[in-house]
């Protein structure tokens, strides 16, 4: 649920864990294109015609470029968070997925719809959660702590599910974790760790958290905000809770990606200042035309920012690089999902314990 009133309760002891963020150098710089209208039009109407002709459907992240989500929309897709996505296009009658999004999104889309067809507009768009969540690694680190019930956030690859108990978003992690503490089962959480710490300040339960960062939400910084909303007083401030605690804790409303664009809409300030992702504001400002939304600051004194409020990844779904995808049948098939059978089934187990627990 959204949660609209922080509050900290002494936090467990945890166990000293490599440090998973990702190095600058492993994060790349990329440049949008910048389309003329008429180009843009003219994209457009190539990629309907394409959707069409593959029997495909788009659906696209609130993260994404702006052309991109009006697209899906306008062609009888979706724009949402990475689970509703997959859940539209597992009961959309198309016979093929196109996910502008990033990889884990994909993994999840092909684990729900085994039998259709999951492109992404290119592989090469990550998620610094992911990455920093290997495998492997992951696994050492379960058979370490075979006592404890493995939570695993939705931003981590098929693999990682795969050796989990549960999966969960940003948007039904606090409930399930309050369950489970609520059973007596100890945590193993992970990929973020800043989500994790809420949760436990939370929920008081036993975690054991994993030692990653999401790149964009781990730059926000809760002293320029603080400076921030001294210039604008009246401002709302709207946290997605991969932040830091610091940043949580100047919150007016904490919450998942849909959250956020809900709350925006019921809060009574005119202006916000967001600490998200800024691809979230091309819906933040469709929904509410007669608000104003203010990028929360990712640089304090002396600091400079590796994703400066927008996943790199995620900007590399653009009408051009879509348009190019669909349009050849060799790229298209390189940037096809393909997951093992086992590994698949493996990973719905989790997803089919969050999805029940939803509808419950």
């Amino acid at each position: 649920m959204l949660d609209s009133l922080p509050r900290r309760v002494a936090q467990r002891k945890t166990l000293a864990l490599p440090d998973y963020s990702l190095a600058a150098e492993r994060i790349p710089q990329h440049v949008p294109a910048v389309l003329e209208d008429a180009e843009r039009r003219r994209l457009k109407v190539r990629i309907a015609e394409l959707l069409k002709e593959r029997d495909a459907v788009l659906v696209a992240h609130y993260y994404v470029d702006g052309d991109v989500q009006d697209l899906a929309e306008e062609t009888g897709g979706f724009v949402s968070d990475s689970l509703e996505m997959a859940r539209f296009g597992r009961d959309h009658p198309a016979g093929a997925l196109i996910v502008a999004g990033v990889r884990f999104m994909g993994e999840t889309a092909k684990v729900l719809s085994p039998g259709k067809r999951v492109f992404m507009p290119t592989l090469e768009a990550e998620c610094s959660l992911d990455l920093g969540c290997p495998p492997d690694d992951f696994k050492a680190f379960c058979q370490e702590h075979p006592d404890r019930t493995v939570v695993v956030y939705a931003n981590t690859s098929v693999q990682v599910k795969a050796l989990s108990d549960w999966v969960v978003t940003s948007s039904i992690a606090l409930p399930i974790i309050e369950h489970l503490a609520a059973r007596g089962e100890k945590i193993l959480w992970a990929p973020d760790k800043h989500l994790g710490r809420y949760i436990q300040s939370r929920t008081n339960a036993d975690m054991l958290l994993w030692s990653g960062a999401c790149v964009v939400h781990e730059e926000f910084k809760a002293k320029a905000l603080h400076d921030l909303k001294g210039i604008y007083p009246d401002a709302g401030i709207l946290v997605h809770p991969e932040s830091p605690a610091a940043v949580i804790d100047i919150a007016d409303a904490v919450g998942s990606t849909s959250q956020i664009i809900k709350a925006a809409g019921e809060l009574p300030h005119d202006l916000f200042i967001v600490a998200t992702d800024r691809g979230i504001f091309h819906k933040l400002r469709q929904r509410n035309p007669h608000k104003r939304f203010i990028e929360a600051p990712t640089a304090g004194d002396g600091a400079t920012c590796r994703s400066c409020a927008h996943c790199p990844w995620m900007a590399m779904n653009e009408l051009k690089q879509l348009a190019q995808t669909l349009e050849d049948g060799e790229r298209l098939a390189a940037n096809e999902i393909h997951i093992e059978p086992e590994v698949g089934r493996r990973a719905m187990l989790p997803l089919e314990r969050m999805l029940g627990f939803s509808m419950a």
